[in-house]
């Protein structure tokens, strides 16, 4: 398959006329990566179950894992939201558009083929300009995992889909780096106590002011393969480098002394290691990544970068600082935990 290749740039917008034919390809059963807020989206028509088995097959993604269903505006939701309750009402209030996506009971119009055969639905309404725009030139709800091969880091630029998808999709749309850099935070609103099922840049603080109790759900790991997963990415190992990675938890000084003395046990050239900016001049031996600043809080965006980086240099193990700081860091531990396979090493404060 041929990829095409189109830009959106966020002062100048896209070029009418590649703006329809991508929308074309949408409604044409067909599949374009494009830029949000978040990551980059593999998209494809919600309604259309050929579509989304489309989207399956790019990505090696199982068939169980449900696909979000990308919205423009809030009248649109009603076409896909069999019953909005009035917590719903309250977060698209709030969070609408942005990186939050909602579980309702599921309309007739949406197919098994996208909710991964549950009666529920994921819906989103992304706060990026050129991805609402492509959305409603498109006409249809638009079903959007991350647009990388299944169980990768997730894209944050067009060269990251690139890597995973060219000739396997019909299009993508270069809107440059993304502006945060993880997943939308996922809650379900069908339960009698909203759940958070994926954390993400909008944090459980920020939900509990708005409608008040919520609640992590208890099988956020998603490591029991008995468990049907209710969201995308609850099941199955995501995000991850080709390494095995660990993750070293505890004060500052005690990572940074066992991250040396693990990294020792390697030749330099096969052993990567995970750090801040602030950190990353502590490390001589080793292939040594910044994934970003904990002061300026930039660990978001430049985590599957980093990730990624692993990969090109052909590293065999990897350590990793834990970024586990404050509140805003559980979509940061929630992805590096599910990219090291749950492997963490907790340091006491000896």
């Amino acid at each position: 398959m041929d990829t095409e290749w189109i830009c959106f740039d966020a002062v100048t917008g896209y070029d009418k006329g590649e703006l329809n034919h991508a929308a074309q390809i949408l409604r044409q059963g067909g599949l374009v990566a494009f830029p949000t807020e978040t990551v980059y989206g593999l998209g494809g028509d919600g309604f259309n179950p050929q579509a989304a088995k489309k989207i399956y097959e790019a990505k090696g993604r199982p068939s169980d894992n449900p696909l979000i269903l990308h919205i423009s505006k809030r009248e649109e939701l009603d076409a896909i939201a069999a019953r909005i309750p009035e917590t719903a009402e309250k977060l698209m209030d709030a969070f609408w558009p942005g990186p939050m996506t909602l579980i309702f009971e599921k309309t007739k119009a949406v197919p098994y083929e996208t909710t991964g055969g549950l009666d529920t639905v994921a819906v989103r309404m992304p706060s990026h300009e050129g991805a609402r725009q492509l959305i409603e030139s498109a006409g249809v709800p638009v079903a959007a995992p991350s647009a990388n091969t299944s169980g990768r880091p997730s894209p944050t630029t067009a060269e990251h889909v690139k890597e995973d998808l060219w000739g396997r999709i019909d299009m993508i749309i270069d809107g440059g780096l993304v502006g945060i850099g993880v997943e939308s935070t996922i809650i379900d609103v069908t339960e009698e106590t909203p759940t958070i099922l994926r954390p993400g840049h909008i944090t459980k603080d920020m939900i509990a002011k708005v409608i008040g109790t919520v609640q992590m759900d208890a099988g956020l790991s998603g490591l029991d393969p008995s468990v049907k997963p209710k969201a995308p990415g609850m099941k199955y190992r995501h995000y991850a480098p080709k390494a095995s990675m660990t993750v070293i938890q505890g004060e500052k000084e005690a990572v940074i002394r066992r991250i040396k003395e693990l990294a020792a046990e390697y030749p330099k050239e096969k052993v990567g290691i995970l750090a801040a900016d602030e950190t990353l001049s502590c490390y001589t031996h080793g292939q040594v990544v910044s994934a970003g600043s904990r002061n300026e809080h930039t660990i978001e965006q430049g985590l599957y970068r980093a990730l990624r980086e692993f990969d090109h240099m052909g590293v065999s193990v990897i350590f990793s600082e834990s970024f586990a700081d404050d509140d805003r860091s559980e979509a940061i531990m929630n992805r590096l935990l599910k990219a090291a396979g749950q492997k963490i090493e907790y340091l006491s404060d000896k």
